[in-house]
């Protein structure tokens, strides 16, 4: 049995992990573990601690068990596909990131991470633009995310891998959830099967290796474009954003008709 020890903080800008479990409202028997859970591969010192990476796969499995047993119950009705889009509503990076973020998770992370504090700012500027899920319009840092999904993984081994103990602490960092009535399509889905119960055909134009971009045609006119460099994926989901509200105005005007 591991003995109980204190981890005071390593560094003079980073709180000591004992906040953590506050934090959490769960106090670690063997508090290597949490230590672990907020070591990132790139930190380098001499206790010899490992990474976050085997109880971060620990957590992302947990997560994906104990969400789809919730809803399974919850919404008797759902069909698998909708099941399957409410829980990546609830645990994908986007998801996961947020609220890691939103309890501070992040000032804990022991890293040498240079690019670290450019990811919160990006996060943050994802969230004020974007207060709920984005559905895919903004790139949350996987960091983010690692650190949700370690910390799981660490307290499911601390309470001897006891599900439901794990699961009364995880719930909580969760919370909000999102609920059926709360569920949106990712754009691309949502303009697809707008376009085909209405019989429009669109073309995208893949111009993100040469400048960062997405275009959307309905023939020969523009009707929706994106720009993300990081990410191929966020720079169509824009463009479709874009190209299903300029449709939605033209229904509007033409009566449910679309005159190009």
């Amino acid at each position: 049995m591991n003995e109980t020890i204190i981890i005071e903080s390593d560094s003079p800008l980073r709180p000591s992990l004992k906040e953590v479990e506050k934090i959490i409202e769960y106090e670690f028997k063997n508090k290597d573990l949490l230590k672990e859970a907020f070591t990132h591969y790139s930190y380098k010192d001499n206790d010899s601690c490992q990474s976050y990476d085997r109880l971060e796969y620990l957590g992302d499995s947990f997560l994906n068990l104990m969400i789809a047993k919730e809803h399974y119950f919850l919404y008797p009705k759902m069909t698998s596909g909708e099941l399957t889009r409410l829980r990546a509503a609830n645990i994908d990076t986007e998801a996961l990131a947020r609220a890691a973020f939103k309890h501070g998770l992040h000032r804990f992370l022991r890293h040498q991470d240079h690019l670290f504090d450019e990811r919160i700012q990006e996060l943050m500027e994802g969230i004020k633009e974007y207060p709920l899920h984005s559905t895919g319009l903004i790139h949350p840092p996987k960091i983010f995310a690692d650190i949700l999904e370690s910390l799981v993984g660490a307290i499911y081994v601390d309470t001897n891998l006891s599900v439901d103990a794990t699961w009364e602490v995880v719930k909580n960092l969760l919370q909000p959830l999102t609920r059926p009535e709360n569920l949106k399509l990712n754009p691309v889905t949502r303009l697809n099967e707008m376009c085909q119960k209405i019989g429009i055909k669109l073309e995208y134009k893949d111009l993100w290796d040469d400048r960062g971009e997405i275009e959307i045609y309905v023939g020969d006119k523009l009707i929706g474009s994106g720009n993300n460099k990081n990410k191929k994926t966020i720079a169509k989901n824009k463009a479709a954003a874009q190209a299903y509200e300029n449709l939605i105005k033209q229904l509007a005007i033409k009566d449910g008709s679309i005159c190009f």
